[in-house]
């Protein structure tokens, strides 16, 4: 059997971090995402798509979001099941209940778990479904599939821990007693790749589109093969931009524009020592220019030699003294501000002149 397995695609995503213009923008790119995956269903001729929840980003949903999902998954040959999850549970008022979906679409209402066999595919897809925000039960708790001959796969949005979580916590036992030939999870936006639980494989496959600088680099979907009691995993990449962190020497800022990706949006964090601030202003403005969005961050450090007037017996030594041990027990949160403060009262105590030794 070959199966499509894609999680958390989060359409209508706000991206407030974005111009109203970018943000539509990517609303719109979002929205392309359940066709590139039925075009990947298709290619790859699979027999099953498993989609374990948060296709939408929230309750409120515009129309013809339903309507690209609708179609996308309706031009698929073959089985597509939903799992809903917190951001897109389940109620009487959801897009779930209330659109016209294919006949090839099967949702998940109940949040207890239940089994749909497929005579044609020799399987059973068992699944659930988010009702509520949260869920603090372990959704497989006291389940075993049977030993029937047929392929048992699950379709679960949840999060593997231990005990205690609030988005249907999995506990490694819970898996690994279900005996599923497959359990295709969502929550997580960092694709897995294969993982087990005893001797059943599992796998977060990620988001397909990032929508934030905590989702990093490449996203996409995963494919997977199983036969004969083996299961192999193949990463699919489907998104349009990605999202990208990186770290560089203030004075090599300029270069390293050169090496930004158009499409993309960039995140750049400033190193190495630096006696004024950064205009962060100006240096966002220029990587905007050269790519779909850009920021800009400090972390400069102020130069060693200036901190070595620590040992001055003066005011500025003082002060020095004070910040440096500030400074040491600072979060990373609060470094750039305690730096920068630093910057201005060295200014102040140095009548506004050049204050580098």
């Amino acid at each position: 059997m070959k199966l499509l397995h894609a999680a958390d695609l989060h359409l209508d995503s706000p991206f407030r971090q974005l111009t109203a213009a970018q943000a539509a923008q990517r609303r719109g790119e979002l929205r392309q995402i359940p066709a590139r995956l039925a075009r990947l269903a298709r290619e790859e001729k699979v027999d099953l798509v498993l989609l374990p929840g948060d296709l939408f980003d929230a309750e409120r949903v515009y129309p013809e979001t339903i309507r690209a999902l609708a179609d996308a998954l309706g031009g698929i040959p073959s089985p597509v099941f939903i799992a809903p999850g917190n951001h897109d549970f389940y109620h009487a008022a959801s897009p779930y209940d209330t659109t016209l979906w294919p006949e090839n679409v099967h949702i998940f209402t109940s949040a207890a778990l239940t089994g749909v066999p497929l005579p044609t595919l020799n399987c059973v897809v068992h699944g659930c479904a988010f009702t509520a925000p949260r869920r603090e039960d372990d959704p497989l708790a006291g389940f075993s599939a049977p030993r029937d001959g047929r392929l048992h796969l699950l379709c679960l949005h949840g999060e593997v821990s231990a005990p205690g979580g609030l988005y249907a916590p999995l506990s490694p036992q819970s898996l690994a007693d279900s005996g599923a030939h497959y359990a295709a999870l969502g929550h997580i936006h960092t694709c897995t790749g294969l993982q087990w639980a005893g001797a059943v494989p599992w796998a977060y496959p990620g988001c397909p589109e990032g929508r934030g600088f905590d989702e990093c680099g490449e996203k996409g979907a995963l494919v997977l093969t199983l036969n004969d009691g083996r299961v192999q995993a193949q990463f699919h990449p489907l998104c349009r931009r990605q999202y990208h962190i990186r770290s560089v020497d203030v004075s090599h800022f300029a270069q390293s524009l050169e090496q930004c990706p158009p499409e993309d949006l960039v995140r750049w964090i400033l190193t190495g020592e630096s006696t004024d601030p950064p205009n962060l202003t100006a240096l966002a403005a220029l990587a905007s220019a050269r790519c779909f969005y850009a920021e800009v961050r400090d972390e400069t450090t102020l130069p060693q030699d200036l901190w070595a007037r620590r040992k001055e017996d003066s005011l500025t030594g003082l002060f020095l003294r004070e910040m440096g041990r500030r400074l040491d027990e600072a979060s990373p949160e609060q470094r750039p501000q305690l730096l920068l403060a630093t910057r201005f009262g060295l200014a102040a105590l140095e009548g506004g002149e050049d204050i580098r030794p």
